[in-house]
């Protein structure tokens, strides 16, 4: 009989259902999050974050699971505000700091390393809390995370933050069914990056550039666009959305150029190869 790895050990597929996954998942994460006792989370309102502040508040409850916003020109106004409705909704404790990652010249260069340094500015502004309040930062890394470049998460992990997913063995599937089993608004919200990951590496960060890019972006997702990604190279806009919506943007052409261009770029384009998350990661490899 064929055997299944599991978060819980090995289970034959007789036992194996997607409701077993979703029930042993949730318990290996409420196991990490009790052996902690008391956190403060990471909160960008994404699905691994609101995950990971939903099942923290449900299991030590709300006085010992602080959720944090970090704000900054690199979070979206609409991403802020999604926080803060979460958290009124699901009666979390939220609070919300501002970083200063923009004032950092290394950040701002934007080479391989900006996320460490951005990741850095996080945890200034949250360790007072958790030192406040005896806690542990917690963020929402899951294990197919650990795959890509992301020296924000040496940042998080040299000043003490963890990982309670990956230590649960949640890759982002079982994070968006354990949310859809709680009923969590968020299991299905496309992936949102900060708008620094807009701009290629080697490309300064400025205010202007991420005004641009949050413009463009808003715009193309009130017109039925809620995977975008609008990548900056100056004066031209390279629209990246799924394969399957691609024709749609051809459809809405002139729309999509009136929107684009009237949040500052000048050419507007369209990325054939569709939405890839990373994707400006590749050239560190070159």
């Amino acid at each position: 009989m064929n055997e299944l790895v599991n978060f819980g050990g090995q289970v034959d597929d007789l036992a194996y259902t997607p409701q077993t996954v979703r029930m042993q998942a949730l318990t290996s994460l409420r196991d990490e999050l009790a052996k902690l006792e008391r956190v403060v989370v990471a909160f960008s309102g994404g699905v691994d974050s609101a995950l990971l502040a939903y099942v923290a508040a449900d299991t030590l409850g709300a006085e010992n699971a602080i959720a944090v916003t970090a704000v900054s020109p690199s979070l979206a106004g609409a991403e802020r505000n999604d926080c803060e409705s979460l958290a009124g909704t699901w009666g979390l404790d939220w609070r919300e700091v501002h970083t200063s990652e923009m004032e950092n010249a290394a950040y701002r260069i934007n080479d391989g390393d900006r996320c460490f340094y951005c990741k850095d500015a996080l945890m200034d502004a949250v360790q007072p809390i958790a030192d406040e309040l005896n806690a542990t930062v917690v963020l929402g890394v899951n294990l197919d995370d650990l795959g890509d470049h992301r020296p924000g998460q040496h940042a998080a992990a040299q000043r003490g933050a963890k990982f309670p997913m990956v230590d649960a063995g949640l890759d982002k599937s079982a994070v968006r069914e354990a949310s859809r089993s709680l009923g969590l608004a968020t299991a299905d919200k496309p992936a949102a990056a900060c708008l620094s990951s807009r701009i290629p590496y080697g490309t300064p960060v400025t205010i202007q550039r991420l005004t641009s890019i949050e413009g463009a972006e808003l715009a193309l997702k009130h017109m039925g666009f809620p995977e975008i990604r609008v990548r900056h190279y100056e004066e031209i806009a390279r629209i990246e959305v799924p394969v399957a919506s691609l024709s749609r943007v051809i459809e809405q052409r002139e729309a999509v150029i009136s929107a684009v261009q009237q949040a500052g770029y000048r050419y507007v384009t369209l990325d054939l190869e569709g939405l890839r998350s990373g994707n400006l990661n590749l050239r560190l490899a070159d």
